[in-house]
C-alpha cells in the first residue's frame, strides 16, 4: 500500500481534462510514410502526454536517484535521437515501484520500474526495453488506439492514457479501472496492443538497438528474464499449494507466445554488426544500491509480517496466512485463497469522525457500532449490512481504528462465501488484532532492501544466500537476480553479480 496509490484522482484528472471531440485530422505516419486519419496530431500528443506525465508522478512516484534517472534518461535518449520522432521532446522516467514493468505515453513519455530494472543483466537489456516502447511512440500506437476508442464513442484521453495505465498494472489490475471510466469496454481490449502493433515495435526496437551498436537479440533476452521471473513465481506458488499468479508485469501487458519469440528471433537474425560491448559493467554500477522489492513508499513485507515506516502501522498474517501488498491495500489471505482481512487508508475526506466514516465510506443500510481499542488506538467495530453495487444486500463486518498521524483505517472481512468465512473466522480475527502502531523493533526489520553488486564466490550462490536477507528460497532468487535461474549459465569466480543486502 503505498502512501500515494493509484486513487481516484488519476482518474478525476484523466476524465475532467478537455477531451478531444470531432472526426480528427490526418497525419503522416513517420515510421510507414503513410496517411492515417487520427484525432491526436504531434502537438496534442505531447500536450496530453505532458498532463498525464505529472499525475504519473504524483501517483507512481519517480524513483529518488538522480543518479540512476540520468543514466536510463542518457540511454533513452540516445535511442530516441536514432528513432523516427527524433523531434520528440522525449522523456524516460524510471517509477518507484517494485512491480515488473514499462510502458509509455503519446507524446514521447517513457517509464520503466525499479522493480523491473532488477532483473536485467546489462545495458543492453535495459535498451531492449526502452527500444521496444520508444517504438509504440514512434509508431503512434498510443494515437491510433486513440481514434478507434473515439469511434467507440470514448474520450480520446480515457482511450490513450488509461490504455496506458491499465498496461502498467497488466489486465488483473484492468478490470475496475476500466469499469469506472470506460462504461462496458472490454478491459482486456483497452490494456493490449494488437499483435502486429507488437510486432512493428519489436521491429522498429530491434532497429534503433543496431543503430546504437546494441544487439538486438537483447529483445530475446529480456523476454527471458521475465519469462523465468515468471517460472519463479509459479514455482514459489506451487511449493506453497497456491495457483501460480495471473500477475500484472511487462509480460502480461505485452504478449510473448511462442509465436513472437520466434518474430523476434527471426529479427534479430537479419541484423549483423559489432556489439561487442553489452554495457553490463555500466548497468551493474549504475544499480548498485537501488532499492529492491518493496520500498517506504509502498511498505515492506518481511516473512507474515507488514510494516509501513511512513505511515507508522504494522500486522501479522497468522500461521499459513499470507501478506498481499497491493496499491491500493493490504491483503491478508488464509492459505485456502478463498478469505482475507482488507486493509485499506481511509481518505481524509471521507470523515473527521468514525459515525461519519461509516456513513460515508460503509454507507450501511443496517447494523451496530462498538467502541474498541486495539494496541492503544481507537477503533470502532461496525456489525452490519450494505447494499453492493448491483443493489443487492450484503453482510459486512469491519474494524474502524484511527492510527498514528490522526490516519484512519478500514479493516474489512472478507470471503468467497458465507462457509469460507466461517472457516477462516479464527484467522481473520487475528489478523484484525495484529494490526498496531509500529514498535522500535517493528522500525528496523521495516528497512528496505538494496541491490549490491558482489565478485561472485567459489561457494556459488548457496554461499551467497547464506549472508541473504532473503527468506524463502534465497539461492532460487538470487539465481533470477543474476540470469542463471532454469539452466542460465552460471557466473564465473569473480565475475560481478547482484544481490540484496
Amino acid at each position: 500500500m503505498r502512501t500515494q496509490k493509484w486513487s481516484r484522482a488519476l482518474q478525476s484528472a484523466l476524465l475532467s481534462a478537455a477531451l478531444l471531440v470531432g472526426c480528427g485530422t490526418t497525419v503522416v505516419n513517420p515510421v510507414t510514410g503513410r496517411e492515417e486519419r487520427s484525432v491526436m496530431d504531434e502537438s496534442t500528443e505531447i500536450a496530453e502526454g505532458k498532463k498525464a506525465h505529472q499525475q504519473i508522478l504524483a501517483e507512481y512516484g519517480a524513483y529518488a536517484d538522480p543518479g540512476l534517472q540520468a543514466y536510463v534518461n542518457g540511454v533513452g535518449q540516445k535511442l530516441a535521437k536514432s528513432s523516427h520522432r527524433s523531434g520528440l521532446p522525449w522523456t524516460f522516467t524510471v517509477l518507484d515501484s517494485p512491480e515488473i514493468n514499462a510502458f509509455a505515453l503519446p507524446g514521447g513519455y517513457v517509464y520503466i520500474t525499479r522493480g523491473l530494472m532488477a532483473y536485467l543483466d546489462s545495458e543492453a537489456e535495459l535498451a531492449g526495453v526502452i527500444g521496444h516502447e520508444i517504438g509504440h511512440v514512434t509508431a503512434r500506437h498510443g494515437a491510433q488506439r486513440a481514434t478507434r476508442q473515439q469511434d467507440a464513442g470514448i474520450g480520446v484521453l480515457a482511450a490513450t492514457v488509461l490504455g496506458a495505465v491499465l498496461e502498467s498494472q497488466g489486465v488483473s489490475g484492468a478490470t475496475s479501472m476500466a469499469g469506472q471510466m470506460s462504461q462496458g469496454v472490454a478491459a482486456g481490449w483497452l490494456a493490449t496492443y494488437s499483435r502486429e502493433q507488437e510486432l512493428q515495435a519489436d521491429q522498429l526496437g530491434a532497429e534503433y538497438l543496431a543503430r546504437n551498436r546494441y544487439s538486438p537479440s537483447n529483445m530475446v533476452d529480456v523476454i527471458g528474464v521475465l519469462k523465468n521471473q515468471e517460472r519463479f513465481a509459479a514455482d514459489m506458488a506451487r511449493a506453497e499449494g497456491r495457483a501460480p499468479p495471473a500477475g500484472a508485469n511487462w509480460l502480461s501487458s505485452h504478449p510473448s507466445n511462442d509465436q513472437r519469440l520466434a518474430d523476434i528471433r527471426k529479427i534479430a537474425a537479419g541484423y549483423q554488426g559489432d556489439y561487442s560491448d553489452d554495457g553490463r559493467t555500466r548497468y551493474l554500477q549504475a544499480i548498485d544500491g537501488m532499492g529492491f522489492g518493496e520500498g517506504r513508499a509502498q511498505g515492506v513485507t518481511r516473512g507474515r509480517n507488514f510494516f509501513h515506516e511512513e505511515l507508522g502501522i504494522a500486522l501479522t498474517a497468522p500461521q499459513g496466512w499470507r501478506i498481499q501488498n497491493t496499491p491500493k491495500a493490504i491483503v491478508v489471505v488464509n492459505g485456502a485463497g478463498d478469505a482475507g482481512l482488507i486493509v485499506r487508508l481511509v481518505p481524509p475526506a471521507a470523515g473527521s469522525t468514525h459515525d461519519a466514516i461509516i456513513r460515508n465510506v460503509i454507507k450501511p443500510t443496517a447494523g451496530r457500532t462498538e467502541p474498541r481499542s486495539i494496541h492503544g488506538l481507537s477503533a470502532t467495530q461496525f456489525i452490519g449490512s450494505q447494499r453492493n453495487d448491483q443493489g443487492q444486500t450484503q453482510a459486512v463486518r469491519a474494524l474502524l481504528v484511527s492510527g498514528p498521524g490522526n490516519r484512519n483505517y478500514l479493516l474489512n472481512y472478507g470471503a468467497r462465501d458465507a462457509a469460507a468465512m466461517q472457516r477462516a473466522a479464527v484467522g481473520l480475527a487475528e489478523a484484525e488484532g495484529s494490526f498496531r502502531p509500529l514498535s522500535a523493533a517493528d522500525r528496523a526489520a521495516a528497512r528496505p532492501w538494496v541491490l549490491q553488486t558482489v565478485p561472485y564466490p567459489r561457494g556459488g550462490f548457496a554461499e551467497l544466500a547464506r549472508s541473504s536477507p532473503l527468506t524463502v528460497q534465497a539461492e532460487a532468487q538470487l539465481k533470477l537476480l543474476n540470469s542463471a535461474y532454469t539452466g542460465g549459465a552460471e557466473p564465473r569466480p569473480g565475475q560481478p553479480v547482484k544481490v540484496v543486502r
